[in-house]
């Protein structure tokens, strides 16, 4: 500094490229001051240039604002702590001096690229011929330092600006804080070099950690400028590509905010309250003024704070506003604490620290006291003593990027000794080779630079770019008790996230993650709706009816076999059910059926037992039989219809479905045909007609009954017997109450075709019984037959309309089968009761009725029942008067004859 002093200067003469730029300075005294003011100089063997933030960014015009204690006074001391530690290191550059021209950016790229003209000083060429002081005298040139390399900057912004002017002069630089992804663009930030990762790395962590909170719905905050717009830039390109987070608004704050700038912002971010998660890539001014602004708009608690690296665990952001960044996410290239950088910054003090210009300054600011008349802070505050003690008398905690600092002057120290080693072997200093370093050469030993006592204990590297690889600790902003706020690591981030969430905490130590979503998840079974230009943003719809949930965009539906599960988010089988046993729809056909088979039996027993009696033989012992096994078996097909389906009970009810009717009505059928016969050969002649014996009619009968099994057997050769569950028949609009149904493969028409032959002849049977209506009923059962036949075709016509009218309810087959049942056990006891139960009850309680009785000539019998029809006939087609006259004259003539045969029409009576 005395050496600066005394040498004499006039002007100084700067020339970029072809242009001759001159500043004639009219004092040499003022210029010094100017200079040193805003500068810091050590002598060495080789001159490096530093960069640092040592104030804020003015206001109102203003090019430097308030001391940046930590930012800007411990990073620049950490440089001057490694210069120290590199030139006592006999292992690292021996004989070797480093020396520093360190000058303050003010936190301001315009102002940085006017201080940085300082370093490209000795570069540039001087004409001098044309320039001529005030007195005519040529000036006199002060010899400049040459600046061989450049630790610095810290702010994105300046160091792409100072880059842009050191690349010309081909002077490597190496930032410690600079994240902007633009500068790893190595066509035109050549010589351009960082210890700390590009925020492409820091943004596609943030995008893993914005993830992994389960946030989707964000906007974002950037600092105008390189290291703001690139970041943010970065983040929504890598969070478009993932695809999983949305932009809700992308604000950016002004290099010179206006007042009330920061409240607007709030007011912004506030328009979309949802998206309550906000990404800051922004400086630590900026990022103090917008919580000051949240705080004054009472937004306490809504916004989640997610920082960048400047953000990362600095004290100075959330100072007297610690409840507003409660919450708060930020990220930090992983570092740790350099301890011997504490002890020397710890021992600092105003008389053993005057190479730092700016020391007495830091002072006054970290003891809060005052240093004379001249002392930068104003008001009532205590003077200084001079005895004050760092980490004694004020809190200190060391700055998050020192040990960055640290490490690129390291690096390039390393790259220095490397490019010693191997220039001047053997030579003790300088060799005359390094006396002129190129700036290209020493750029290639930079990129080649790899050492592994990196300040945060990982290998200090550079790739083609010149970047450092991505090594990130992640922390939160937590108030433990009520009252201590402090940063905590939850997590890392190394090519991948590794987050700690039950370690985070929230407002008032909540530990459940809040929502920051445009919508909320949709539920199981819900499909997402997308709002059109808005992927983030849906409505939730429910898949409905038989549709579940495929993915969270789409509903697809089930098999047929199978319905939705009960959160719908697949399928599952449908159950499949049977008419049970306990079932009411099976109990009262069932009973039915039971009472049925036993007054049958009962019947059978009884005719067994008296079957040579004269009433059993005259009701026809060999068609009654046949009859009552038709009754028989239309009770039992109640048990195969409700018994579960398998090959052999729908085999059983393919054939015993329509054979018991065809039993029963064929037997009727022979029976009344022969009635119909026997009175209508009556009327013709008095010889007995053909085939009226037992054994004729049962031929007839059982001829009668082959076409039925003929007509199953071909049933079956068609198609075999089996089961199938239907699906069709109990869907129900509500999928919770599909069933499928285990049947026999029985087609409503095929079920009409196996009994269709049967009410066939149950019709021509009703037909007969009609003809033979007038027939006496001392002379033969037709009309029994004929009621029974009457009450069976109303019993199957009312049987058709709720059989096949319920064919699309749900209980269809529940319905279905307990109709054909009950109606097939009715028809059964129609005919039971109105044919068999008479007899019986003679046959038991009147035995006295049922003795032998003469027989007659059929010849008697005809001319008898002939007699009869035509009395009906007659009574029919005249008065009553004339009837009654004329049947008295028949009868008078034939009375005797009657007398005597009356008993024997009886008995005759009961033998057909």
């Amino acid at each position: 500094m005395a050496k600066e002093k005394k040498r004499s200067v006039s002007c100084h003469c700067f020339f970029l490229l072809t242009a001759k730029c001159c500043w004639l300075l009219t004092s040499m005294q003022k210029t010094e001051a100017q200079e040193h003011a805003h500068s810091i100089r050590l002598e060495g063997d080789i001159i490096l240039g530093g960069l640092f933030p040592v104030h804020a960014r003015g206001e109102r015009g203003v090019a430097c604002g308030e001391l940046k204690k930590e930012k800007g006074i411990h990073r620049l001391e950490a440089m001057l702590y490694a210069i120290d530690q590199i030139n006592k290191d006999p292992d690292l550059l021996p004989n070797v001096t480093l020396g520093v021209r360190i000058l303050d950016t003010c936190s301001r790229d315009t102002y940085a690229l006017e201080q940085s003209l300082t370093f490209v000083q000795a570069l540039i060429e001087k004409d001098a011929s044309d320039v001529r002081c005030a007195n005519g005298d040529p000036p006199i040139f002060t010899k400049p330092d040459k600046i061989i390399g450049v630790i610095g900057a810290s702010a994105s912004s300046v160091s792409i600006m100072v880059a842009n002017i050191l690349r010309l002069f081909k002077i490597p630089q190496i930032s410690y804080a600079s994240t902007a992804p633009e500068l790893s663009d190595n066509t035109r930030y050549d010589f351009f070099s960082r210890v700390v990762p590009p925020d492409s790395y820091q943004a596609q962590a943030m995008v893993d950690i914005v993830t992994a909170m389960g946030w989707n719905y964000v906007s974002t905050l950037a600092s105008e400028g390189n290291y703001g717009e690139s970041g943010v830039e970065a983040f929504i390109q890598i969070s478009r590509e993932s695809g999983g987070v949305c932009i809700a608004q992308s604000l950016k704050i002004p290099r010179e905010p206006k007042p009330g700038e920061f409240d607007k912002i709030i007011l912004r971010l506030l328009e979309t309250s949802n998206a309550r998660a906000v990404i800051m890539f922004a400086n630590e001014d900026d990022i103090r003024r917008v919580l000051n602004a949240a705080k004054r708009n009472n937004q306490t608690g809504h916004f989640l704070w997610v920082g960048s690296d400047s953000w990362g665990s600095k004290i100075a952001p959330v100072v007297q506003q610690e409840k507003v960044a409660e919450g708060a996410v930020t990220i930090l290239p992983k570092r740790a604490s350099v301890d011997g950088f504490d002890r020397y910054f710890r021992s600092r003090s105003l008389a053993n620290n005057r190479r730092n210009v700016w020391f007495a300054e830091f002072w006054e600011e970290n003891f809060e006291c005052k240093l004379g008349s001249h002392a930068k802070k104003l008001g009532s505050l205590k003077k200084c003593t001079g005895l004050e003690k760092i980490g004694r008398d004020s809190t200190y905690e060391q700055e998050g990027k020192v040990q960055f600092v640290i490490d690129a002057v390291y690096a390039m120290a390393h790259a220095l000794h490397r490019m010693h080693k191997e220039l001047c072997t053997g030579y003790i200093g300088l060799c005359p080779r390094m006396s002129s370093i190129d700036g290209k050469e020493l750029l290639s030993y930079i990129r080649a630079v790899n050492f592994n006592v990196g300040s945060a204990g990982t290998p200090v590297i550079f790739n083609e770019n010149g970047d450092a690889p991505g090594r990130y600790d992640i922390f939160q902003y937590q108030i433990t008790n009520r009252s201590t706020a402090e940063y905590k690591v939850i997590g890392h981030w190394t090519d991948q996230l590794h987050l700690n969430l039950d370690a985070m905490r929230w407002t008032r130590g909540d530990p459940s993650i809040p929502a920051s979503v445009c919508s909320v998840p949709c539920k199981p079974g819900e499909r997402k709706k997308i709002v059109k230009g808005v992927p983030c943003c849906w409505h939730c719809e429910r898949c409905e009816g038989y549709h579940y949930q495929a993915n969270e965009f789409s509903c697809e539906l089930c098999p047929y076999e199978q319905r939705p599960s009960e959160n719908r988010t697949g399928c599952q089988p449908i159950p499949i059910i049977k008419l049970e046993w306990h079932s009411p729809w099976a109990i009262v056909p069932v009973f039915i059926s039971m009472l049925g088979i036993i007054a049958t039996t009962f019947v059978i027993v009884t005719f067994v037992r008296y079957n040579d009696t004269p009433i059993v033989r005259a009701s026809g012992r060999e068609l009654s039989y046949v009859l009552l096994t038709g009754i028989f078996l239309c009770y039992a097909i109640t048990f195969l219809m409700i018994a579960t389906p398998d090959m052999a009970v729908c085999s059983f009810r393919r054939i015993f479905l329509g054979l018991g009717m065809c039993f029963s009505y064929a037997a009727l059928l022979t029976k009344t045909n022969r009635i119909h016969r026997i009175f209508e050969q009556g009327k013709k002649s008095v010889t007995a007609p053909k085939f009226i014996s037992p054994a004729s009619q049962l031929v007839i009968t059982f001829s009668l009954i082959s076409f039925q099994l003929l007509g199953v057997f071909i049933w079956f050769a068609v198609d075999p017997p089996h089961t199938i569950v239907d699906f069709g028949e109990q869907r129900t609009q509500d999928p919770e109450n599909a069933r499928g149904v285990l049947k026999c493969d029985i087609s409503d028409l095929s079920l009409i075709c196996s009994l269709g032959y049967s009410i066939l002849l149950m019709v021509t049977c009703t037909v007969y019984a009609i003809k033979t209506r007038g027939v006496p009923e001392t002379f033969n059962e037709a009309k029994p037959i004929g009621f029974t036949m009457y009450t069976t075709c109303i019993i199957w016509l009312a049987f058709i309309p709720i059989f096949f009218g319920t064919a699309q309810s749900a209980e269809r087959m529940y319905i279905q089968t307990t109709t054909l049942t009950i109606s097939m056990s009715l028809s059964a006891s129609v005919s039971l009761g109105m044919l068999y139960m008479p007899k019986v009850y003679i046959i038991i309680f009147h035995p006295e009725q049922n003795v032998q009785k003469r027989k007659r000539s059929f010849k008697a019998v005809v001319t008898a029942a002939t007699m009869s029809s035509k009395l009906t006939q007659k009574g029919s087609d005249r008065p009553n008067g004339e009837v009654k006259t004329e049947l008295c004259e028949s009868l008078e003539t034939n009375m005797n004859e009657r007398k005597k045969s009356q008993m024997s029409e009886k008995y005759f009576n009961m033998l057909i």
